[in-house]
């Protein structure tokens, strides 16, 4: 009996080294870890669980625009943002992209500090694929090294030169950044083109070559055949200093020049969210998002997988809507009052009484409670851009899981292609455009003083076992 038993725990053994890192000896075991995914929560983000529901509007369409016809729809799991994106988060990418010019700038002046230090072995692998370290435009620059504008150095400040207004721009003679100056560089693959069946790579008969047999409408609007893969990638520039002026654009005969000084760069609204950011400099953002948390996680030796993005429109409603499948609001009641009399959001109640709900005009992110997601504003304070573009009838023709219209709209297309909506209503809204099932719109390179963004991230495993982490 003692020999049966020894004999059986021997062949258990056996059958766990063949499952490890010893080698299959010969049986499909798989590749990588085994094991349950877990996914940690990202910071400053909510877990959205996957489910359906049914999207549209739950009262009835007062301006009888016909836009959101009611229509089940299913949505997987994904991370969101708790609060819209704050003024002091926009500042993160804003200087990012001015340090990342500056030392750009001081390395081509020969301050070689701040160019990273690369060890002989790995810059011999970053040359052998074409890597310069040597090339102030391209080499990969130091960022444990910050840089100091008010540095005593003639030589220092005259290589900073170029970042800041001429002379003759500067108001009261007074140094400053020249925010046409903050252009960033990014690229993104357009799955969506590269997905279509006449550009699909097609192989000869014996495999030993093939060919690309379709064109592609590049970042420049240019329809160019597709020659190889560097086609679906585009590139793109854009300005990131919001447009501070929204606040008296928006409002003419309006006295905002306060906000227009003050709003985005001083301290005291570093809590209310960004406004004055475009469509295309929200995506841009999100683009920077994903390559930050990219780099550290490289960094650290860790795979990378995470991509921040803008949420899509039925994403938006669903989290919105925090599990109360036929509420009107966020927060589930017909109401925009609590039961002491206080409105539980920031827009324009009574007929033009903006300060009765707290604010004039935007206020700090967090300020009222959340929803059952735990997702601070989703109805007033501001609107809110989404991936997708707007069609009047879009819930007619969108898939039924995960609904996702898109369109890349070039400069000279028309207006109407432009749209791109935005959710949740603002604060200078009436309570109907806080409705969640409400659709309405912006184009995407315009900037408004009521409309801001948040971003989304798509979890990755099993639904069930996400829903069970996110409550620990």
């Amino acid at each position: 009996m003692k020999k049966l038993i020894i004999l059986s725990f021997s062949l258990v053994v056996l059958l766990i080294a063949s499952c490890g890192k010893g080698g299959s000896h010969g049986e499909l075991v798989g590749v990588g870890d085994a094991g349950d995914w877990f996914e940690p929560n990202p910071y400053g983000m909510v877990f959205i669980p996957g489910g359906s529901y049914n999207m549209g509007l739950n009262d009835q369409d007062i301006t009888f625009a016909h836009t959101s016809q009611s229509k089940t729809v299913s949505i997987d799991p994904f991370w969101m943002d708790e609060t819209e994106i704050t003024n002091s988060e926009y500042k993160q990418f804003v200087y990012w992209v001015r340090d990342s010019i500056a030392k750009r700038l001081l390395v081509e002046n020969d301050f070689e500090e701040f160019k990273a230090e690369i060890d002989p072995e790995t810059l011999i692998i970053l040359e052998a694929d074409g890597y310069d370290h040597d090339d102030p435009e391209t080499c990969i620059l130091n960022w444990e090294n910050p840089v100091d504008y008010n540095r005593p150095d003639e030589d220092f400040q005259t290589a900073l030169a170029d970042l800041y207004l001429p002379t003759h721009e500067r108001f009261y003679k007074q140094k400053e950044i020249d925010s046409r100056k903050l252009i960033f560089s990014y690229e993104w693959v357009d799955l969506k083109q590269a997905a279509a069946d006449n550009n699909r790579y097609f192989y000869d008969e014996d495999f030993s070559s093939g060919e690309y047999k379709g064109t592609v409408v590049n970042s420049k609007g240019e329809t160019v055949p597709v020659k190889d893969r560097s086609a679906f990638i585009m590139q793109s520039k854009i300005n990131v200093y919001p447009d501070t002026l929204v606040w008296m654009r928006d409002y003419t005969y309006s006295y905002n020049e306060p906000f227009a000084r003050r709003y985005f760069w001083h301290i005291a609204y570093n809590s209310y969210p960004v406004v004055g950011v475009s469509w295309k400099q929200a995506s841009a953002f999100s683009i920077w998002r994903t390559d930050l948390m990219r780099n550290y996680q490289k960094s650290q030796g860790d795979p990378v997988w995470q991509e921040y993005r803008l949420p899509t429109e039925a994403e938006w409603e669903y989290a919105a809507r925090g599990g109360l499948d036929l509420s009107k609001y966020p927060w589930g009641g017909i109401y925009t009052r609590n039961v002491h009399g206080c409105f539980i959001a920031n827009f324009k109640p009574l007929r033009g009484r903006y300060g009765d709900d707290g604010a004039n005009r935007t206020l700090e992110v967090g300020r009222y409670s959340p929803n059952e997601y735990h997702l601070f504003d989703m109805a007033g304070n501001v609107a809110e851009w989404t991936s997708n573009a707007f069609d009047e009838s879009a819930y007619s023709y969108t898939h039924d899981l995960n609904p996702d219209y898109r369109y890349n709209a070039k400069s000279e297309d028309p207006p109407a292609l432009k749209r791109k909506v935005i959710r949740g209503g603002s604060w200078k809204d009436i309570a109907f455009y806080m409705q969640v099932g409400q659709r309405a719109y912006e184009y995407q390179d315009s900037a408004k003083s009521y409309v801001g963004f948040r971003c989304v991230r798509s979890y990755m495993g099993n639904d069930e076992y996400a829903w069970d982490a996110s409550n620990f």
